[in-house]
């Protein structure tokens, strides 16, 4: 049985790009809602001083991620007109394509970090 995997992206707000961040990161919130049952969270927190936004994803297994990032290469495009990331991490163990992905983003300067250990805890649903 595969474990829950948690995918955090720390990404750094382009000046002046806040607000059509947040308009363009509630459109793909609500894609993802509609189009990607297996994405069980997908939030945004920005820092107080709007400067910095960490995107959330909890998915159930490496499979439900995997389905999560068909078709994120072209949101990922768009969202750079209001964000960079910085850096990326993964909590549980992603599939060999989904860790490539992310391996592929992290050679432009990202920064990735996968804990694939899990020690234990719970998700309530």
């Amino acid at each position: 049985m595969s474990a829950p995997i948690v995918f955090i992206s720390q990404n750094r707000v382009i000046e002046g790009k806040l607000d059509s961040l947040k308009e363009y990161y509630r459109q793909v919130a609500e894609m993802t809602e509609a189009n990607k049952p297996g994405t069980l969270a997908h939030m945004a927190f920005l820092n107080e001083e709007g400067t910095e936004m960490s995107i959330v994803h909890l998915f159930p297994d490496a499979a439900a991620m995997e389905r999560h990032m068909v078709g994120v290469d072209e949101l990922a495009r768009k969202a750079r007109d209001f964000m960079e990331s910085v850096r990326l991490e993964i909590y549980g163990t992603p599939s060999d394509e989904v860790l490539e992905m992310m391996r592929q983003a992290a050679g432009s300067g990202v920064a990735l970090v996968v804990k694939p250990e899990s020690v234990g805890g719970y998700i309530r649903m």
